[in-house]
């Protein structure tokens, strides 16, 4: 700062650019004396808050001024601002402006570059404004909270137009922004004055087909559509009548119909997104020569079908290619297994089939590959080496086979590596744990077997899916020691036994934990408690005893953070050019192409209100729930699990549990799927649970409660008497039995109507023997032919009787090494 005051003696400056620093709004004053200056630029500093305009006017030359990227906040209403009048360039993009637009902007006569986006600008804009801004080169008014309609004819007069940008979007960088809509109609006859370079209209709302002036634009460099409602062909004129200059065309998330009809060769366009769209039939043949310098290629989200086009591998600079969610089937090129170029290639959802791991494979520059929802066969080969900076493999859902090999260790750049529901066998190699970049590991849905390596070193694991494999034996003491970012733990459906290891509850940040449908056995730990972050906890059908933790009412199942979003992260593949070619300034401009490569697949499988439905992506922020079901629970339940207000599903069914409903209950405001039934519970149903107002599924069936059902109001009327079967004590309406009929306990029936006069001894032998004998047999039959049919409960069959044999051994084990050490001292 002390610098400054020699630079206030340059009188004759005219260029100042003090970008990139770190000043605050100070740094005004020191500029006083530079009375000649006509460019300021101070974008991307330390300003914050009220930006002292009025200290501006003393600059009478000012054409340039350049705010952007810093944190600045108000109404531009302030004084100062519309003295600036000569201005030529403005740029207050990327700050927290708000309010509507000063009507002085009007008088800006000379605005040539006017760059308002990225803020908090709200209000009608466009009719006062536009039409009077005759010198207009280029525009930016996206991501404000702008609202109203607006008529691109307003342009009609501004003949040295060269870019529009009016994105109005809603995505994860933004959140909710723009609510225009942008009219492209235009009177009979009306050709516009401007030729534009760029125009961006993406989710304004246009309807009908691709907007009829463009066909008079043939300098057009770049053009984005997408996220309207657009109808009619893929407009192949647009690239024929911008042969020379046109880079980029984003038409994704529209309703474009037919097929994509043969087109003049097009030799500068290098970004085509028509993904998200209704185009079918097959691909042209000589799609790889009409596009021959294409860089990214999306098509993705459409209907296409039949194979892929051999010309496709001639794209020589192809960098991104999506053909994911079509109906492409055959097998994948050859050719195209060998371009060295490619990074993102992703055919996800589709009918291809074949070996891909093949030695024709030789993608040696691929960074995502995404193979997943095909029919792919063969193994995971050592080919895959010769793609070292591989981040993400997706082959789930596929039939691919073989072993994991060991020396998938050594991709140490994998990011995300998802295997499951295929066929893989054998072990979890622990190799594994070398991949210290990894966050996302799914090799769930496969028959592999023996012990779970310890994992110890995955520092940065968020999402492990070991679910529905033949993983046995205990969890190991030092399982994740180190994962203490993880968010989901998935070890569902295996044959694991033994307690929850005490390093589970240092995973401070998981969410979800499903051990379901295993062997584990003791005490549920108090440990799990100090998970205090959990939202979903899965601990149903294993072999649990004892009483249900008091802590668990502590965890807050589901109590989320505002605007928290763990599982709705997408990657996000981008590409940026400058505008220095469209508009010539003191200020360069930037645009980017992004799109979604690959969505967040993290599935989870949860039982509530009767279903097993599996959810995931941003679905997940709001599950919540607790699932104890199926275990050998005792003692009664506890108090405070009434202050999971959060909680919306509650599952405790089928186990031992005595004692009366909580009275607390009537706390779980959230609550959706409550499940007591198959217990010994006793005593009344709290009447307060009717005010439960989101309760859609309830069930106490199988108790030994008594007394009146809840009254028939609010979410209890949608329920029926099967929610209250087989307690024999309750009573009402519903049940059709009526409250005021006492029963004396101590009421038996007569002696006579007790007593048989038939005596045991008068039982023929034979006849017994025989029906015994038959009913043996028919049983063991039956149960051999289930076991026969259902290869599930099958192979659960065996399962049981395997861990019989183990139990069997390690207590006689035990005894022995007892009893020798007894009898040696």
């Amino acid at each position: 700062m002390q610098g400054f005051k020699g630079l206030s003696k340059l009188k004759k400056l005219e260029i100042l650019n003090i970008g990139n620093n770190g000043f605050n709004k100070t740094i005004v004053k020191q500029l006083s004396g530079l009375t000649s200056l006509k460019a300021l630029v101070v974008s991307n500093n330390n300003i914050e808050g009220f930006f002292p305009f009025q200290e501006l006017s003393i600059f009478d030359n000012l054409v340039t001024l350049d705010l952007s990227w810093n944190r600045l906040n108000g109404s531009l209403s302030m004084p100062g601002l519309c003295q600036l009048n000569k201005l030529q360039e403005l740029d207050l993009s990327f700050n927290f402006f708000q309010g509507i637009l000063p009507s002085c902007l009007n008088n800006f006569t000379s605005l040539r570059f006017l760059d308002l986006s990225h803020n908090l600008f709200s209000g009608n804009v466009f009719s006062p404004l536009l039409p009077n801004l005759k010198s207009l080169e280029y525009i930016n008014l996206s991501y404000n909270h702008l609202e109203g309609s607006f008529s691109f004819s307003s342009f009609a007069n501004h003949s040295k137009l060269q870019a529009v940008i009016l994105r109005s979007e809603t995505n994860d960088f933004e959140g909710e922004t723009n609510n225009f809509e942008v009219e492209t109609k235009y009177p009979v006859g009306w050709v516009p004055l401007f030729q534009l370079n760029a125009l961006e209209l993406s989710n304004c709302k246009l309807t009908g087909n691709i907007p009829g002036f463009l066909r008079y634009q043939f300098r057009l460099r770049r053009v984005d559509l997408s996220h309207n409602n657009l109808i009619g062909s893929f407009p192949n004129w647009l690239l024929e009548n911008n042969t020379i200059l046109l880079e980029s065309l984003l038409l994704m998330n529209n309703s474009l119909k037919g097929q994509l009809l043969p087109l003049k060769p097009n030799f500068r366009i290098q970004t085509l997104d028509a993904s998200h769209n209704q185009l079918d039939g097959e691909l042209q043949e000589s799609v790889g020569h009409m596009i021959p310098n294409i860089m990214i290629l999306n098509l993705s989200k459409n209907s296409f079908e039949g194979i892929v086009p051999s010309s496709i591998a001639e794209m020589s600079f192809l960098w991104v290619l999506d053909l994911s969610n079509n109906n492409l089937s055959g097998e994948v090129l050859k050719q195209l297994l060998a371009t060295t170029d490619l990074w993102i290639l992703q055919v996800s959802n589709n009918n291809f089939h074949g070996e891909i791991f093949s030695s024709d494979f030789n993608l040696t520059n691929l960074g995502y590959l995404y193979l997943d929802n095909n029919q792919f066969t063969g193994t995971l080969s050592n080919v895959i080496f010769r793609s070292p900076e591989l981040q993400v493999l997706d082959v789930s859902n596929n039939y691919m086979s073989g072993e994991i090999p060991n020396f998938i260790g050594n991709m140490t750049y994998l990011v995300e590596l998802m295997l499951g529901s295929n066929s893989f066998n054998g072990k979890l190699p622990p190799e594994i744990s070398r991949l210290q970049s990894l966050e996302f590991l799914d090799v769930s849905q496969n028959a592999l077997s023996g012990p779970l390596p310890s994992l110890e070193n995955l520092r940065g694991l968020k999402h492990l899916h070991l679910g529905r494999n033949i993983f046995t034996r205990l969890i190991p003491r030092d399982f994740l020691n180190s994962s203490l970012e993880i968010l989901v733990l998935d070890m569902r459906d295996n044959r694991l036994f033994g307690n929850v290891p005490n390093s589970i509850s240092r995973l401070s940040e998981l969410r979800i934990l499903l051990l379901r449908g295993n062997f584990l056995s003791g005490f549920i730990p108090n440990h799990l408690c100090h998970l205090t972050q959990i939202s979903l906890m899965d601990l149903s059908n294993n072999s649990f005893s004892g009483p249900i933790p008091k802590c668990f009412g502590f965890i807050q199942f589901g109590e989320i953070k505002k605007d928290e979003n763990v599982f709705g992260q997408s990657i996000y593949f981008g590409t940026r050019k400058n505008f220095h070619d469209i508009y010539a300034g003191h200020i360069v401009k930037y645009w980017g192409y992004w799109t979604m490569v690959h969505e967040e697949k993290g599935e989870v499988e949860f039982v509530t209100k009767n279903r097993r439905d599996s959810y995931r992506g941003e679905i997940l922020n709001l599950m919540s729930g607790l699932d104890l079901s199926c275990n050998n629970l005792t003692g009664e339940i506890p108090n405070e699990l009434g202050m999971l207000s959060w909680i919306h599903a509650l599952n405790l069914s089928h186990n031992q549990l005595m004692g009366s409903i909580p009275k607390s209950f009537s706390n779980l405001s959230q609550i959706e799927s409550l499940d007591l039934s198959y217990n010994t519970l006793n005593g009344e149903i709290p009447p307060g649970l009717v005010e439960l107002n989101f309760l859609a599924v309830f069930s106490v069936a199988h108790n030994n409660l008594s007394g009146r059902v809840p009254d028939m109001k609010a979410q209890f009327g949608t329920f029926d008497e099967s929610s209250y079967e087989d307690n024999p004590f309750l009573c009402g309406p519903l049940l059709k039995r009526n409250c005021n009929t006492s029963i004396d306990p101590s009421y038996s029936p007569p002696e006579s109507s007790r007593e048989s006069k038939a005596k045991w001894y008068d039982t023929d032998h034979v006849v017994f023997f025989a029906t015994f004998i038959t009913s043996y047999v028919m049983i063991l039959l039956g149960f051999a032919t289930i076991l026969y049919i259902n290869p599930y409960w099958r192979q659960r069959w065996f399962y049981f009787i395997e861990e019989c044999i183990y139990s069997c051994y390690y207590f006689a084990l035990d005894t022995i090494s007892k009893l020798l050490a007894y009898l040696y001292n």
